[in-house]
Order: structure tokens, then C-alpha cells, then sequence
């Protein structure tokens, strides 16, 4: 397995994923920010053995070739991507990389791909001479992965609630236990039904997740 940078925002790459597979698959196709990915060898590697929902329809065909604004490469259905991370610069503070989306196929959900693709990214935003990334979750299984690549909640949510994660890009943020605590405590008063809930009953008083590297 490989982590590749397909691009940087202004790049304008475009990944097209089986939606069936993937989650805001839609959104790696726009071109709209940067894209980082996961491959697998081979695409018979990437979840041997799964078949998607049957009463769910195919992706549709490829796009033409000629259509404006997209090539025949970006428009070819990738088959052997594990995991795809979105980012795109912030509009009002230049150096900070806003995180949008993180994807993993569905076969291969909870093995730990999307903390060690994130990591790859910090990286090469840190290279890029980015300061900061930040990230806004929606869930309790993505904060607590996010907390294992160096992010903190900074108590702050988006105005879609989302829960807004960020860290230094050369080194971990501060890992305050408390700080950890409350962001799930905000997940609890929402009244989330299982897995959540049996997720967030495991987590009281415990400590933030050790650390993971790119690899």
C-alpha cells in the first residue's frame, strides 16, 4: 500500500470513487480541493471478497473525454484506492489547511487508514509550509481517530455542528485530558443511539488515544 498526493487545491484534482463504496464519494470528483490517497498493490487487494448493495445502481459510465473541464484520466472510476482524504486552504487565514473530507472504503472501515493517511497529509502540509490543519467532525469515531494523529478539540463547532479539530503541523497539539472529555461529553448530550453510544460509554474518564504514525 502507497500514500500519494494527487494534488494540491489549486491543482484541481479529481478522484472519481464508487459511490457505493465510499462515502461523499461525489465530492473527490469536483476538483474543488486537494486530494490525498491510499492505494492499494493492486485493485483485487482493496476489499477482496466485497460485493456492493445489489439494489444500489452502478456508477454511472464515464464522463467524455472532451467534456469541459475534465480529462479522460480524472473521469476513470478508481479501483484501487483504500482511503481519500479532501483539504483545501482557508480563506481567511493562508496558513491553515482545512480538512473536508476523509473517506474509507467500506470494507476496510476501523483498520486504522484513515489516522495514517491524515498523518501522510500533515506531513507533506507541513513541507508545503502550511502551519496548521484543521478539521471540522460530525461523530465520535472521527474525533477520537483525528485525536490519534495529533489533533485537539478546540471547543469550538461549526454552524453545522461539527465539532472543530486542529493541530500545529510540525508538532502534536496539546493533549489536555479534560479538553479530550468535553468533546465527547458534547456528543453524549446529543442523545446518540448505538454504536455511538456504547462508543462514548467506553470513553468516560479515559485519557486521549495514543498517538499513530503515517506507517
Amino acid at each position: 500500500m502507497d500514500h500519494e498526493l494527487l494534488g494540491w487545491p489549486e491543482d484541481e484534482p479529481a478522484l472519481r470513487l464508487d459511490y457505493r463504496a465510499f462515502s461523499y464519494a461525489g465530492k473527490f470528483a469536483t476538483g474543488n480541493a486537494g486530494v490525498a490517497v491510499l492505494r492499494a498493490a493492486d485493485p483485487g487487494s482493496v476489499a477482496p471478497g466485497w460485493e456492493p448493495d445489489p439494489s444500489l445502481p452502478d456508477p454511472a459510465p464515464r464522463r467524455d473525454e472532451d467534456e469541459e473541464g475534465k480529462s479522460g484520466e480524472s473521469a476513470e472510476l478508481a479501483e484501487d484506492v483504500i482511503a481519500a482524504v479532501a483539504f483545501n486552504a482557508d480563506r481567511t487565514e493562508p496558513g491553515t489547511l482545512w480538512i473536508r473530507y476523509v473517506s474509507v472504503h467500506a470494507a476496510r472501515r476501523g483498520e486504522g487508514h484513515a489516522p495514517r493517511l491524515v498523518a501522510f497529509l500533515v506531513d507533506r502540509a507541513c513541507d508545503r509550509g502550511y502551519e496548521r490543519l484543521r478539521i471540522g467532525v460530525n461523530n465520535p469515531f472521527a474525533y477520537e481517530a483525528l485525536y490519534k494523529v495529533g489533533f485537539a478539540f478546540t471547543g469550538r463547532e461549526t454552524g453545522v455542528a461539527e465539532l472543530v479539530l486542529e493541530r500545529p503541523t510540525t508538532e502534536p497539539a496539546d493533549r489536555d485530558p479534560e479538553t479530550y472529555r468535553s468533546g465527547l461529553d458534547v456528543y453524549r448530550d446529543r442523545q446518540r443511539g448505538d454504536p455511538e453510544a456504547s462508543f462514548l460509554e467506553a470513553r468516560v474518564g479515559t485519557d486521549p488515544p495514543a498517538l499513530v504514525s503515517e506507517v
